[in-house]
């Protein structure tokens, strides 16, 4: 198991940032696909994505938008934080083996443990493919958890 530590109201600092990145995978393609019902043939069907804009397969979307909620739950604020609303425009498409890094940075902060934080996700050239900001409730006070280890998924 992992550890995650998260980083309280009083702590946070405007200009503070934090990052989390990721490799795409064939996997978390098929996984993203089954679990949200996004079953469109341009994540999914090489042949039919061949003869759209991106001239390929791309990731979904959204997929950019859980690795945010990632960054978000686990690395700042971390454990015990609460979405209350994510702003997003896609810029680039992802394409499988893309590796993704979300860039987070606390912009303000507000009354009732309010926080407004910068949520852009780049490339591995650096490109910004998801430029956004998220509202989160951060946590009060300080902990630590240990974060669940997934077991084995099986895809087929």
């Amino acid at each position: 198991m992992t550890q995650s530590s998260n980083t309280p109201y009083e702590e946070l600092e405007v200009g503070q940032t934090a990052t989390f990145s990721k490799t795409v995978e064939e996997r978390d393609i098929l996984l993203f696909a089954a679990v949200s019902g996004d079953h469109n043939p341009v994540h999914l069907d090489a042949e039919y994505a061949a003869t759209t804009m991106f001239k390929e397969r791309i990731a979904h979307g959204m997929f950019s938008g859980a690795l945010i909620s990632a960054a978000v739950a686990c690395t700042l604020p971390g454990p015990g934080t609460i979405y209350v609303s994510q702003q997003m425009t896609f810029q680039k498409p992802v394409k499988l083996g893309d590796t993704l890094t979300v860039r987070l940075e606390i912009l303000e902060k507000r009354p009732k443990f309010r926080v407004l934080i910068a949520t852009r996700v780049f490339n591995q050239n650096e490109e910004l493919v998801v430029d956004g900001e998220a509202e989160i409730i951060a946590p009060r006070k300080a902990f630590t958890v240990e974060l669940a280890t997934l077991p084995p998924i099986s895809i087929g």
